[in-house]
This record gives C-alpha cells, structure tokens and sequence, in this order.
C-alpha cells in the first residue's frame, strides 16, 4: 500500500512538471526570460529524472532549476531563435 502512494505521489509530481514545463516552452526574448525559461525547464526535466530513478525530486528540480537558469542567461537571442 505504501508504495502505490508513493507511486501516486511522483506521477501527479511528474505530472505538474510537465505542465509548467508546456506552459513555459513559448518564453524566451530577453536574457532574463530565457533564464526563467530555462529554469523552469531545468526544474523540469531534473524533477523527472529524480522521480524516474527513485532520488529526492525536490533536489533534482533544484539542480536542474538552476542548471536552466544559468544556461539561459548564458546564451543570447543569436544563439537561440525560438521563431
């Protein structure tokens, strides 16, 4: 029983992080808005790796979060054209 809750748990967990993740796809103009982008993808896409392979998904959407921010910041509207 314990582990269909934790089941349960990481799918709706796995399932709201694909919906920001969705939500956020279009961002991405401006240095700052590529970094939130990139953090919210970030965040995503470490939540999902965390809840795939059993690690804490807090921690992973917190590196990843951070990974996205800072690659977002990095690059510029020449390195990436979202149009």
């Amino acid at each position: 029983m314990h582990m269909q809750v934790m089941t349960m748990t990481r799918m709706m967990t796995l399932g709201a992080v694909i919906a920001l993740t969705i939500g956020l796809a279009g961002c991405g103009t401006t240095t700052g808005e590529r970094a939130s982008s990139g953090a919210g993808v970030g965040a995503a896409v470490g939540a999902g790796a965390a809840a795939v392979t059993g690690g804490s998904v807090v921690q992973g959407a917190v590196i990843g979060g951070g990974v996205g921010a800072a690659t977002g910041a990095a690059t510029d509207s020449d390195d990436i054209n979202l149009e």
